[in-house]
């Protein structure tokens, strides 16, 4: 089995790198920078951030300093909750390109399905046609929230970037994105630090079986389940580690004992939660 990182099909003919690197809350230049030349230096191609995130400009800076061709690494930033609306989309996007140093963005998705997000999406819409925007897509979208935005798109989410780890495995919003041809990313893959995953001890015998990391045995179940994966690390170890999961694979019974730890978990804010989404749209994301 090759060690190489996949790229998967998107639904508009483009191809993603299934496995990236992630820097939320990495608010500190000298961590960010090391954390994305680490990953380029490691074979990682794809970068995630975020406007709220307060970091897009070490990230451009890393990719410009780590001597790679910018059309060799896919970038991914997203539209925070406080800018919705035609206009201030574009700005919005305008100041994520200025702080990146770039003249055209990979994949660019709204942040939450807070209110106003069909007009965000029009604008979206017609940077991608202008083609300043590579590929368009969405994060922390339920179903129903999908629903609402195609009722308006003329353009299909080709992402959806959801919380996604054992504890909380998304399998009918999974199996929904399957039938739509929409790939399901998936964030704090690990659990965010925030339970217990990478110590269950399920993990920790599957782990032990293939002499591999507990965070590379739920990478792999990521990758078996056809998800692009962006974990998050500012250790050039573990970044290095956690890029080497395509070398080894987990059997269908490994697969059902990882299926089995859903409980229904998150370690992040509910996409159904109007109070919060509304709430949100009072914090800065031009950090």
């Amino acid at each position: 089995m090759h060690n190489d990182i996949p790229s998967l099909p998107l639904n508009n003919g483009n191809q993603i790198p299934q496995l990236g690197l992630g820097v939320f809350q990495v608010d500190d230049a000298t961590d960010t920078k090391n954390a994305v030349k680490w990953a380029l230096k490691a074979g990682y191609r794809h970068i995630d951030t975020a406007a709220y995130y307060g970091n897009e400009q070490w990230v451009g800076e890393a990719i410009r300093e780590s001597g790679l061709k910018r059309e060799d690494v896919f970038v991914t930033s997203k539209l925070w909750n406080s800018d919705r609306g035609y206009d201030q989309t574009k700005a919005a996007f305008q100041a994520t390109l200025d702080k990146l140093g770039f003249d055209y963005l990979d994949m660019y998705l709204i942040h939450w399905p807070a209110p106003g997000y069909a007009e965000s999406w029009r604008a979206m819409e017609d940077l991608y046609k202008a083609g300043k925007i590579k590929n368009i897509g969405v994060s922390n979208f339920q179903q129903s929230q999908l629903e609402t935005l195609m009722k308006t798109a003329t353009v299909k989410p080709v992402v959806d970037q959801i919380e996604t780890h054992p504890y909380f495995q998304q399998n009918d919003l999974h199996a929904y994105l399957e039938t739509q041809g929409i790939l399901h990313e998936a964030w704090s893959p690990l659990g965010g630090g925030k339970n217990n995953a990478l110590t269950d001890p399920i993990i920790t015998e599957l782990a032990a079986a293939h002499d591999v990391s507990a965070a590379q045995i739920i990478l792999r179940w990521h990758v078996q389940r056809e998800e692009i994966v962006i974990p998050k690390s500012v250790h050039e170890a573990r970044i290095a580690q956690n890029r080497d999961i395509f070398a080894f694979g987990l059997d269908e019974d490994e697969m059902h004992q990882i299926a089995d730890l859903d409980a229904g978990k998150r370690v992040g804010p509910n996409p159904d939660d109007e109070a919060w989404l509304k709430q949100s749209q009072s914090y800065s994301g031009r950090k």
